[in-house]
């Protein structure tokens, strides 16, 4: 089977109470993945810088625009099968800061402007997460795209942001 390799960015987006936004999503080629909930992000276009792309993709698959994005602070090796096509990406996560967050957008209610084909069918809406419910929702089985977020997270809230951008490593299959 072909094999997408890219290099992606996401973002973590923060309100003020250090919520953290993210989308709901399953994979519509796979029902028995069942659901999970992921930063915004994708893939980096040629001679686009990954804060830039971070930005655009959340704007597309949110509607969200306007975010100052802030430096990347974590990178990581992803593959994974989604859509019915495999993924090998290299992905480089920002964080970013907005004031006034929008409102959970669910079902009908969320139409971001910029989704491709697949990603509509994958995308259910978006809700905000404290750190202290992401860890909740993990305990009690839910998932998380990247899987370590709710641990990183609140290492960097509280010590602040590195220097330098933390690798990862490569993930295993996380879908």
């Amino acid at each position: 089977m072909w094999t997408l390799r890219r290099q992606a960015a996401r973002v973590v987006l923060l309100d003020d109470e250090d919520s953290v936004l993210l989308l709901e999503a399953s994979d519509p080629a796979n029902a028995a993945k069942g659901s999970w909930w992921e930063l915004p992000g994708g893939g980096i276009e040629h001679g686009e810088p990954s804060g830039v792309a971070a930005a655009r993709e959340l704007y597309e698959e949110t509607g969200i625009a306007g975010v100052e994005m802030g430096p990347c602070v974590w990178r990581h090796h992803a593959k994974f099968t989604f859509g019915g096509y495999n993924f090998d990406q290299h992905e480089h996560i920002h964080v970013a800061r907005v004031g006034d967050r929008p409102t959970a957008a669910q079902g009908a209610d969320y139409r971001p402007p910029g989704l491709e084909a697949i990603e509509a069918m994958a995308f259910k809406g978006f809700r905000w997460w404290t750190p202290s419910e992401l860890g909740g929702m993990v305990a009690s089985g839910g998932r998380v795209i990247p899987p370590w977020l709710p641990d990183q997270l609140p290492a960097v809230l509280a010590g602040g942001l590195p220097s330098e951008a933390i690798d990862l490593g490569e993930l295993g299959d996380a879908l």
